[in-house]
């Protein structure tokens, strides 16, 4: 007796046909994992630690003073001003470098002001630059008031422990998301573009499975390779260049559900690609349409806040933005899948979004 069709079972052959054929391919194999171990790599053996000198000043700070005037001025410094809570956060986190507290001391002589440094052991490698700075500082005004007096002012340095904020923090997410949505955008476009030119899903036809399979089967075979290439990205970011898992397996986990979802999204550029694409050649236009503007401003390699103000707003419209924020806050402040609600409900949005107009615009033959 003949056993029963199963149209899983012929899905699962689908996929791993699938899975199989793109392993083969070089392209693949290259955007997928060598571009994104590439830029890992370079940001990696650049430097470990963000290079900018931020800082704050404590509430209680003397401002009128013409210490404090010169410096504000200094180019090299950006002042930040933020709540307490912000403040201190980010002070232990080494995102800002110290928070500068001047006080006078001395009204009638000399020195007449105190200079509180408080940093964190997260900013070790800048407040040698920063004390360089104040100290400066201090020399001009000694030099302008009276340089045969003693020093205007003195500095004392206060530390508190911090966690280490390195630059393959920001990096690896960013690289991360854009390699899911490469893969998303390029890989189905090209696969559903030549199954359908070379007939294959023509042929398809004529066996008993449904057609919702052998998009499952061909999609399932994309999503095993990119998750594979997403486990390779952030084992090797930990465990060659510390990348933060703050919460270790349980963050590593995390990720990669969150990897899971920004990619099913992607995959919904691709398909309405490939259903616009009439040629081989018009694919290339169309994906870069998509992918090269989530590249340069999705916060890749910079920060969104760095941009000018009358851009951010289409940069946070922007799903690769809200992945790249989301995989963030989860691997080094610590936040759970649970608290990141407004980046997920982007992301189903645009999901929700990009599968409708591709439902209309997909093509079989």
């Amino acid at each position: 007796m003949s056993q029963p069709y199963s149209q899983f079972q012929a899905m699962l052959a689908i996929a791993k046909a699938s899975l199989i054929s793109i392993f083969r391919s070089p392209s693949a194999v290259i955007f997928g994992f060598l571009f994104p171990l590439i830029f890992i790599l370079v940001f990696g053996f650049l430097s470990s630690t963000a290079p900018v000198i931020r800082i704050a000043f404590d509430k209680s700070s003397d401002s009128h003073n013409p210490l404090y005037e010169t410096l504000v001025a200094k180019k090299n410094l950006k002042v930040l001003v933020q709540s307490e809570k912000v403040t201190k956060e980010e002070l232990e986190k080494g995102r800002i470098t110290a928070v500068l507290n001047i006080q006078p001391v001395n009204p009638q002589g000399y020195p007449k002001y105190k200079v509180g440094i408080k940093s964190s052991t997260a900013a070790v490698d800048r407040i040698g630059l920063l004390q360089s700075i104040i100290q400066q500082s201090i020399t001009e005004l000694d030099r302008k008031i009276d340089p045969n007096r003693p020093v205007y002012a003195f500095t004392e340095l206060t530390q508190i422990p911090g966690r280490e904020y390195r630059t393959i923090d920001f990096i690896l997410p960013g690289q991360l998301g854009f390699s899911l949505l490469s893969a998303g955008v390029f890989g189905v476009a090209f696969i559903f573009f030549n199954l359908r030119q070379t007939l294959v899903l023509k042929r398809f036809f004529a066996t008993p499975i449904r057609r919702s399979y052998i998009i499952f089967g061909e999609g399932l075979g994309r999503i095993i390779f990119q998750l594979i290439t997403a486990v390779v990205i952030l084992l090797i970011g930990h465990f060659a260049f510390k990348f933060t898992l703050i919460h270790g397996w349980v963050t590593f986990l995390e990720l990669m559900v969150l990897s899971l979802l920004g990619l099913l999204v992607f995959m919904g550029f691709g398909f309405i690609v490939s259903g616009l694409a009439t040629t081989e050649s018009t694919i290339p236009p169309f994906a870069n349409l998509v992918t090269l503007p989530q590249f340069l401003l999705a916060g890749t390699f910079f920060p969104v806040e760095n941009f000018p103000a009358w851009l951010q707003p289409l940069c946070r419209i922007l799903p690769l933005t809200h992945l790249n924020e989301a995989m963030r806050n989860i691997a080094f402040e610590g936040d759970h899948l649970s608290d990141c609600g407004s980046q997920i409900g982007y992301l189903l949005i645009w999901g929700i979004v990009l599968y409708a107009i591709a439902i209309k615009v997909f093509r079989w033959e």
